[in-house]
């Protein structure tokens, strides 16, 4: 009986790694970035409707980010939607606490949804204040024994709304990891997103997609989606999957994007694990006069299987010319693609199967090229701390590493 019981739980997990509704074939190039169509396909055929009128500040690191955003929640008057894959404790755990907690005392209504895994390590005391003074509290997927078969399905997403006109997204968790600016391998180089203008709806919208999954409950009316009026120029959608449906159109957008890129694409990727399609797409805009340049952790990595992993699949991107370098100060936890000085892609997706088929994620996409070119400049700092992998490097090293990285690209596709 014990041994029918293993099996079976070992059966859900593998089954649990197998995300995704579609193996993808190679998507063919029919238009360039430049084109129309290409706005027409990610905004129609893929997801919501670029809407014009936003403006953007980018974040980079705690020092930055976690003012700004407590800042908007200590300004609320309405509303506050608030959703994470990771808030730990430590001090920013409380004073984020404590600031959801003054504001549902002072009548605003705010919600917090946590992932159950990612956020295990939250302190009871924490969760407790927070619900003593009426923030609605709530646990994304957790361990229930008829629900099993989801139990990899986690939400990746990093959204705060406020009052339905101000969101932020980005990389960041709820942790010490991430305060500071990226100094020393105890703090983290990340960066997040403050947006405000009409794309804000699709942003709680978003939200709203796991919030109802989870309580059951319909949030709506003006305190949550207000009139939003242009407050600048640029144009922008909120991108989303979930394994519960759609869980390949983030990969779809990703690889849209790649294949009608005709100058450059830049990756700040976390977690850099591409499958076979994925590699296809970006050797062959290479093969094509792409400059393709990827920033990955160098020694400061928070999974090393996943930085083995990524090393043992580099190698066709660097015979194809790909420029790979390590960031080396501290963990890079970034998550940025730049396309073309057109497309900026931030939110929490990784480039991985895990974020392309398993995990619920969201990207915040500019369309905006002042907004690009202050991306790029940013991606070029941290380029210059990044210590490159040259191929011959790559096809050097010992031979117990090839082996270790060889075994581990063999697991990409659960990693």
């Amino acid at each position: 009986m014990i041994g029918m019981l293993a099996m079976g739980l070992i059966a859900l997990v593998i089954v649990n790694f197998q995300g995704g509704e579609t193996e993808f074939e190679p998507i063919d190039r029919q238009y360039s970035t430049d084109d129309p169509q290409f706005l027409r396909s990610l905004g129609v055929m893929l997801g919501p409707p670029i809407v014009a009128g936003n403006r953007f500040d980018a974040l980079q690191n705690g020092d930055q980010i976690f003012p700004a955003m407590l800042e908007a929640i200590g300004n609320a008057k309405r509303t506050i939607c608030f959703e994470t894959y990771i808030y730990w404790s430590g001090d920013i755990g409380q004073r984020f606490a404590q600031a959801f907690a003054q504001r549902a005392r002072a009548g605003v209504k705010v919600h917090v949804l946590l992932d159950w895994v990612g956020s295990s390590k939250i302190d009871d005391s924490l969760i407790d204040m927070m619900r003593a003074a009426g923030v609605e509290v709530r646990y994304y997927h957790p361990l229930r024994w008829y629900q099993l078969g989801r139990i990899n399905n986690r939400t990746h997403r990093k959204l705060l709304i406020v009052d339905g006109r101000v969101g932020f997204t980005g990389g960041v968790g709820i942790a010490q990891e991430w305060t500071g600016s990226g100094q020393d391998p105890a703090h983290w180089r990340d960066s997040h997103f403050r947006v405000e203008g009409p794309v804000t709806a699709q942003m709680q919208a978003v939200f709203m997609d796991n919030w109802i999954k989870t309580t059951g409950r319909v949030l709506h009316g003006e305190d949550y989606f207000p009139d939003l009026q242009a407050v600048g120029t640029g144009a922008a959608q909120v991108f989303s999957s979930s394994a519960d449906g759609g869980s390949d159109s983030m990969q779809q957008m990703y690889l849209l994007s790649i294949v009608a890129a005709s100058r450059s694409i830049d990756l700040a990727m976390a977690y850099f694990v591409p499958d076979q399609v994925s590699r296809a797409a970006l050797v062959a805009a290479l093969r094509r006069g792409v400059r393709l340049r990827i920033i990955v952790p160098g020694p400061h990595m928070d999974a090393e299987a996943v930085r083995q992993s990524s090393r043992g699949l580099w190698g066709e991107l660097l015979r194809a010319g790909a420029i790979i370098a390590e960031y080396q100060p501290t963990m890079y936890h970034c998550k940025v693609m730049i396309v073309d000085q057109l497309l900026v892609s931030v939110g929490s997706t990784n480039f991985d199967d895990r974020s392309f088929k398993l995990n619920d994620e969201a990207n915040l996409n500019i369309y905006d090229a002042e907004f690009a070119h202050q991306q790029t400049v940013i991606f070029e700092q941290d380029l210059e701390k990044s210590r490159p992998v040259t191929l011959q490097k790559w096809e050097n090293r010992p031979i117990l590493e090839k082996a270790r990285e060889g075994l581990a690209a063999l697991l990409q596709p659960v990693l």
